[in-house]
């Protein structure tokens, strides 16, 4: 693995876990976020604060949607052909583009072009990036596998990740840049993001208002802890993705290439169906959940579960945090971090 790498996205939740995995392997990062509001930002803060603590972590404030800003990152700092980048910064959440989906083009097209164009300029030596497990769309033979087709996205989110995948098979095959996207699936742990159901349904457990469940329960998650993903990530950065001499272009395999171009699933490859999750949460709480049924919402599909066998042979990726460890420790940490004795909370959340 290279001596330094860049972290896109540092002070959101998979960018501050590997981040932090990094930096106690004694790693150098150099990193960026923007810190917008989408959620609350001294949770951001917070991530930070606690990377901060390490000599070798570097952090700028910026926007990736800023061409000039990127450019400059990359000057100051020497990105060069020695470092790899991992591109966590991204405007997620399926729901959030149906209100506000300029800022998807801004930060997960636009920006995506300034930071693969940046890493291209500066000839470095791979580039990771997030991609989604919402580019399955319409899919619904599961698992889900890289090796299928995923033309039909239900969501503005998955047509981005989807563009982001097409963008980089280009700068693979003009450039001959090493480029390798990650299907990440339903992400979850210590420090997480506010929006995603599990965080939420935490909070309005304890509160005891009532849990909103879309499809009326019949829905399932192929949930991954972050600590697996890190590793996922790590094995991947030290892997380039490599030209495919048996690639047949007569039957084009869409997660491989002719060209130094590869696309994994990253997820724990077992779906949990959405209401058995919520049983594992109230047992890690101690309390039971008022649930409200409603029907599937716009952009969501039924069901996520990853094939991960392609990941698994050439990194040796293994999940191997259950949901009901995995999900305990987010409560734990979740109590902590946000004091709360007896469920009465002193902090918002």
């Amino acid at each position: 693995m290279p001596q330094r790498i860049l972290v896109t996205g540092s002070a959101g939740f998979i960018g501050f876990h590997l981040c932090r995995k990094l930096l106690e392997n004694g790693y150098t990062v150099v990193s960026l976020d923007n810190l917008n509001d989408y959620y609350d930002i001294q949770l951001k803060l917070d991530r930070l604060e606690i990377l901060k603590e390490f000599p070798e972590f570097h952090f700028r404030k910026l926007d990736i949607a800023d061409k000039s800003a990127v450019d400059a990152f990359f000057i100051d700092f020497k990105i060069s052909k020695n470092d790899s980048v991992v591109n966590l910064a991204a405007q997620a959440s399926v729901r959030y583009a149906l209100k506000n989906p300029d800022n998807y083009i801004q930060s997960n097209l636009v920006g995506f072009f300034n930071l693969i164009n940046a890493s291209r300029i500066a000839n470095c030596t791979h580039f990771i990036y997030a991609s989604s497990s919402s580019v399955y769309g319409g899919n619904t033979r599961l698992p889900f596998s890289e090796h299928d087709n995923v033309d039909h996205p239900v969501s503005l989110y998955a047509a981005t990740k989807k563009s982001n995948e097409l963008m980089a098979h280009v700068y693979s095959y003009t450039y001959g840049l090493p480029t390798t996207g990650l299907r990440f699936f339903t992400v979850y742990g210590p420090f997480g993001r506010p929006d995603m159901a599990y965080f939420s349904f935490t909070k309005d457990i304890l509160t005891g208002k009532p849990i909103s469940v879309f499809n009326h329960g019949d829905m399932s998650r192929d949930f991954t802890y972050v600590d697996d993903i890190v590793r996922g990530i790590l094995g991947i950065i030290g892997k380039k993705a490599e030209p495919q001499s048996d690639w047949d272009s007569s039957n084009p395999d869409p997660a491989t290439s002719w060209v130094p171009y590869r696309v994994y699933n990253i997820g724990n490859h077992n779906s949990v169906n959405l209401l058995e999750f919520i049983k594992v949460l109230e047992n890690c709480l101690g309390k039971k959940a008022i649930i409200e049924m409603f029907p599937m919402q716009t952009g969501d599909v039924k069901a996520t579960y990853a094939n991960v066998d392609a990941l698994m042979k050439n990194v040796g990726f293994k999940p191997s945090t259950s949901i009901q460890v995995g999900m305990q420790k987010f409560v734990d940490w979740y109590l902590e971090y946000y004091t709360i004795p007896d469920c009465g909370m002193s902090r918002s959340s």
